[in-house]
């Protein structure tokens, strides 16, 4: 035998037609308590049902439920405030609610904004957030590979991002160059081919622009950095050679450079679909870029913009260049055109970066081994009785958590 259905309505109209029966039956005398042992309702419930229904005539629709909500909602969102809100996020669609209401105050300053938490509850309700999928956490390990970044300027990170296409099917490359304590981004330049030149030709105008910074930090890749002696490329010795510090995260930890990976986390708003060409990719760049830097609030920086934090390097630029030498020591050769030590007659390779350059020679304590040194960097050694065995250059030792810096002081 199947089961009877049945659902909240018809078991009230039941409760009140079987209380109006016996009513009749017995002429006003009902025993209310049993009647509610029997549908397993309360008393007080009971005679609201039957007060609804008499008061209404006896009408069975007025036992129906009905709703809770208030007369009046004084703190209820006006009409033109939640359209305001709505129109915010449909024009930055990956922004979330705490960024969209310092945004809408600092553009209506004299506008009395709702928290974050209802902004969020109204795009909720309007169909304008994705839920996201719940990640199972990890332990984050202690490290502050920025301890040392307390001004603007201090630090300058420099990387390029993962490569694309746009819609003619050529490569793009896009340059990424930020500042670490500000967040400010310098420059987002899209490029074809990511080498030496064009690095060097972006951080030209970067430079003639905002000034120098303490020190730039990059990964180990080129055109940053090789495997060469000292790990130095044409692009790193004319750093040095301006008086920048080299900062170099340790392979395989993209965290020491966070904030360069966060900033291409967010860039993904643009690239995610790319434009007809190379120009018109730009044009879309330099869009987003002003918005990051002038309209986006950042979190980090207590929901300000980071044009509002950063300030132009007191370095200026051009500047005389470095004579990258030692005073402890005192012989020192020039390198010609290919990088080329020449000693006693014979050629050394010491590194292609440094052609043209000033490196110095120090004696060890056997007379026949010599280093050989850039400024205080230590490219290698060299066996003077096995010099066909070319320059040794030492192994690079890991500092776990820090970044390495080279400098020439």
């Amino acid at each position: 035998m199947p089961w009877l259905q049945s659902d909240t309505m018809k078991e009230r109209t039941k409760f009140v037609l079987d209380w109006e029966a016996r009513w009749k039956a017995n002429e006003g005398r009902v025993n209310i308590s049993e009647l509610c042992r029997i549908y397993g309702v309360s008393r007080d419930t009971a005679y609201v049902w039957l007060n609804r229904y008499r008061s209404a005539g006896h009408d069975l629709a007025a036992i129906a439920d009905r709703s809770k909500r208030p007369l009046t909602s004084p703190t209820k969102v006006s009409e033109r405030i939640e359209n305001a809100i709505i129109d915010a996020r449909k024009q930055f669609p990956t922004w979330g609610a705490r960024k969209l209401r310092h945004y809408l105050a600092r553009r209506h300053p004299g506008t009395e904004w709702p928290s974050a938490s209802c902004m969020a509850v109204i795009l909720s309700r309007h169909g304008l957030v994705r839920p996201r999928r719940m990640r199972r956490r990890h332990a984050v390990p202690v490290s502050e590979p920025f301890s040392n970044c307390d001004r603007p300027n201090a630090v300058w990170c420099i990387d390029f991002k993962g490569k694309f296409r746009t819609r003619d099917g050529r490569w793009c490359h896009v340059l990424t160059l930020v500042d670490a304590y500000s967040r400010y981004l310098l420059r987002c330049e899209a490029v074809i081919d990511p080498d030496g030149l064009e690095v060097e030709r972006i951080l030209d105008s970067a430079f003639q622009e905002f000034g120098l910074p303490d020190a730039i930090r990059s990964d180990n890749g080129p055109p940053f950095a090789s495997t060469g002696a000292g790990g130095l490329t044409t692009l790193s010795v004319w750093w040095l050679k301006l008086g920048i510090r080299l900062e170099r995260i340790e392979p395989g930890k993209p965290q020491q450079n966070g904030r360069q990976e966060r900033v291409h986390l967010t860039l993904e708003e643009v690239v995610a679909t790319p434009a007809a060409n190379l120009r018109a990719q730009q044009r879309a760049l330099d869009l987003w870029r002003q918005t990051y830097n002038e309209v986006r609030p950042h979190e980090a920086l207590a929901m300000s913009c980071p044009a509002d934090v950063y300030k132009r390097s007191k370095r200026r630029y051009p500047c005389k260049l470095l004579e990258p030498m030692s005073p402890e020591l005192e012989e020192n050769f020039r390198l010609d055109t290919q990088g080329r030590l020449r000693w006693r007659g014979r050629w050394l390779h010491i590194s292609f970066a440094l052609r043209a350059e000033v490196v110095q020679v120090m004696w060890k304590d056997d007379l026949t081994h010599f280093d050989v040194y850039f400024g205080s960097l230590l490219l290698g050694t060299f066996d003077e009785e096995h010099l066909e065995r070319g320059l040794k250059i030492p192994r690079r030792k890991r500092k776990r958590g820090k970044v390495s810096g080279v400098s020439l002081d």
